[in-house]
């Protein structure tokens, strides 16, 4: 399915503070490995001016030659980390493949022609191109939230996009995660929009607006939300923390997943754990006293919500070339239950991962935190959800089932209050 270009791709960076990318290196596809070499002309600019920075210093060292991948990884982290999740690789099938993709395996396709075909405008400061001198971005005019509602609503089915809206859905394809979702810029600012899907049995885009304003309102730093209503649905609409307007440009901030600051793949995900997390916090982080109060408070918010979809690509660290710094928090999106019992998908400590609040109090050491401040932690965060319940609730506009359905049993339930 694949065309002999699918066999190397050139990765363009955007350098801190930015507006226009240059070329940083190759990427080369070998015997089921996926190996970068920095270019000569990207590695001459730690001359005088020391401009280059590594893509991530602990995989892709700034030095000459194919770099090695760490033990497990087909491909570097930090390079997988700006490929399409399920969502995007189900566009750009759809686009290859046309009726076929409804049913394809995703490995039809290889991770280089995924990178290639994907929208420029990913998450972080990457993109990939098959010229070594010309960048020519992927992206699509403005369109309407309805149409781009529509073109998702044709590839949850299989059916083929038509030419103007095949552009406008691949602009999006780019970014991570399973459900139907895009990119779009509206008045000076650029957002994720993550529409409701076919398949859903309640308010679910609601329900995450409703937990990432919660937790807004409980202190934490969390990307800005709002809704919007287009097609007869709702859209919700999160604002991007790794773009920063410039005139009439855009500088990019470069961030690596979780799953890569800990040396992992996708099918190794099932080791990510926050108590590795957090020693990682605390010897390569800016500010790791405060960034792992933060990052507990987001554990026991998440617990406290029924969010159990914690993975290790839903947290992530902006990276400078010299340190890593937490990114706000994006994905709380609480998970359907049928019963009281939950496990988080990261192991809390140890290899406990269930979602209690006892299992966070075990782990409060590991964030350097003293049982009473954990137990302060918890207090604020649960009384922040029940005094802000009701009116965050009417802001969303969320039906009255659907918030017995929620309360109780995602936000606050029995089970994972439990100390």
């Amino acid at each position: 399915m694949t065309s002999n270009s699918d066999k190397e791709a050139f990765v363009w960076i955007w350098l801190p503070n930015k507006t226009k990318p240059i070329v940083a290196g190759l990427l080369e596809a070998d015997n089921g490995e996926i190996l970068f070499n920095y270019g000569k002309s990207y590695l001459e600019r730690l001359g005088d001016n020391k401009s280059a920075i590594s893509i991530y210093e602990p995989e892709l060292p700034l030095k000459v030659g194919a770099l090695p991948l760490h033990e497990g990884l087909t491909m570097p982290g930090c390079i997988r980390d700006a490929a399409p999740d399920a969502w995007g690789r189900r566009v750009i099938i759809n686009k290859k493949l046309g009726l076929k993709g409804a049913g394809t395996d995703t490995a039809e396709l290889s991770e280089l022609t995924y990178l290639l075909e994907s929208g420029s405008d990913r998450i972080g400061a990457l993109d990939f191109q098959r010229s070594p001198s010309e960048y020519i971005p992927r992206t699509a005019n403005n369109v309407s939230i309805e149409e781009l509602i529509e073109s998702a609503e044709r590839v949850e089915k299989g059916v083929p996009l038509t030419p103007e809206l095949d552009q406008a859905l691949l602009h999006g394809s780019s970014i991570g995660g399973a459900r139907p979702k895009t990119l779009i810029q509206d008045r000076g600012k650029k957002y994720v929009a993550k529409f409701s899907s076919s398949t859903d049995l309640y308010s679910i885009v609601k329900t995450e607006f409703i937990a990432m304003r919660l937790a807004a309102l409980a202190g934490l730093n969390v990307a800005p939300v709002k809704l919007a209503r287009a097609a007869n649905k709702d859209v919700l609409l999160i604002e991007r923390f790794d773009r920063q307007p410039t005139g009439n440009e855009w500088t990019r901030k470069a961030m690596v997943s979780t799953l890569t600051l800990l040396g992992l793949d996708d099918m190794m995900a099932r080791y990510a754990s926050y108590e590795t997390l957090a020693e990682i916090i605390r010897h390569r982080f800016t500010n790791p006293k405060d960034t792992l109060k933060e990052l507990f408070s987001r554990l026991v918010f998440n617990i406290l919500c029924g969010n159990t979809d914690d993975h290790a690509r839903n947290h992530a660290a902006f990276w400078d070339g010299k340190a890593l710094t937490l990114t706000p928090a994006y994905d709380i999106c609480p998970q359907g239950r049928t019963s009281n019992e939950a496990s988080q998908a990261m192991l809390i400590s140890g290899n406990n991962n269930l979602s209690q609040l006892k299992s966070c109090l075990e782990t409060a050491n590991n964030f350097l935190l003293p049982e009473e401040d954990a137990r302060a932690i918890f207090g604020h965060l649960t009384e922040t959800i029940e005094q802000n319940w009701m009116a965050v609730c009417d802001e969303a506009e969320l039906s009255e089932v659907d918030r017995k359905l929620l309360w109780g049993r995602q936000f606050l339930n029995s089970y994972s209050t439990e100390q």
